[in-house]
């Protein structure tokens, strides 16, 4: 059997703007450490993500320090981690969801409508808020952060270039905003994944995950267009949903490199 090896580490700080890669993270049972910890929210305290707004893919972010840098092109602005919050919470909607966050201040707030030309705020979502996992797929009564409903996301590298051998044009995995990505394995591996362990940290896959219209968002130029959903839709296509990497909950919760083995158990 080919050794299956953990060859990227991804985090996105800020609910559906870019990603960060990391040589290692903290798992903890959220998701990973910072990982979708903030979010910006509309007029209407709805979540905001590119599947609207599909310029929010031009907003980079990369760790410095301490802190996020930001950049929308030219511009730039920098959040801390341990960032003071505004006293009132706010009642904020994700999905079917409501959850407390709260806004981090008007100066990020402002800055972010001013380049997205709407009204928007950014908020926080503290660790000690809670967001329960569908009890359907708990294996704990684990809780989510911000992510769309589950705390992680592993794609293989195979299902991608399987993908990419049916498309015109092959695309990269930041379409799919895996947390893990791995090597080894035959294309789809990951489906039949229950139990397993990146380096010493075991989780558990629990449902794979289906696919909407922000997969069709270039992440370099923020334009829209049809694939991979066409594609796909023709061949990973279950009870209406398109489907592509599996959704995991941390059974414990210490670091992970990139590097580590991936050991599925009963294989």
């Amino acid at each position: 059997m080919t050794e299956l090896r953990l060859t990227e580490i991804w985090i996105y700080p800020v609910k559906s703007l870019g990603g960060i890669r990391l040589k290692s993270a903290k798992v903890q049972e959220k998701g990973l450490e910072h990982d979708r910890r903030w979010m910006l929210i509309d007029e209407d305290n709805e979540f905001m993500t590119q599947r609207l707004y599909p310029r929010m893919a031009l907003f980079k972010l990369q760790v410095q320090d301490s802190r996020f840098k930001i950049e929308y092109k030219s511009d730039s602005i920098t959040l801390s981690f341990n960032h003071t919050i505004k006293d009132e919470s706010i009642e904020a909607r994700i999905w079917d969801d409501t959850v407390q966050v709260f806004e981090v201040s008007n100066e990020y707030s402002n800055w972010f409508s001013e380049r997205l030309q709407m009204n928007c705020r950014l908020v926080s979502f503290p660790e000690s808020n809670t967001r329960p996992v569908d009890e359907n797929y708990q294996v704990n009564h684990e809780q989510v952060s911000l992510a769309d409903a589950y705390p992680f996301l592993i794609i293989g590298e195979q299902s991608l270039a399987d993908l990419n051998s049916r498309l015109k044009e092959p695309l990269p995995m930041n379409r799919f905003r895996p947390n893990f990505v791995f090597s080894g394995g035959q294309p789809y591996v990951e489906d039949s994944w229950r139990n397993f362990s990146i380096g010493k940290n075991k989780f558990t896959a629990v449902k794979q995950c289906a696919r909407c219209v922000l997969t069709t968002v270039n992440q370099d130029t923020g334009d829209k267009g049809i694939e991979p959903l066409l594609t796909l839709s023709q061949y990973r296509k279950k009870e209406n949903r398109v489907l592509f990497g599996k959704n995991l909950v941390a059974l414990n919760h210490f670091e992970v490199y990139e590097g580590d083995e991936i050991t599925v158990d009963g294989q």
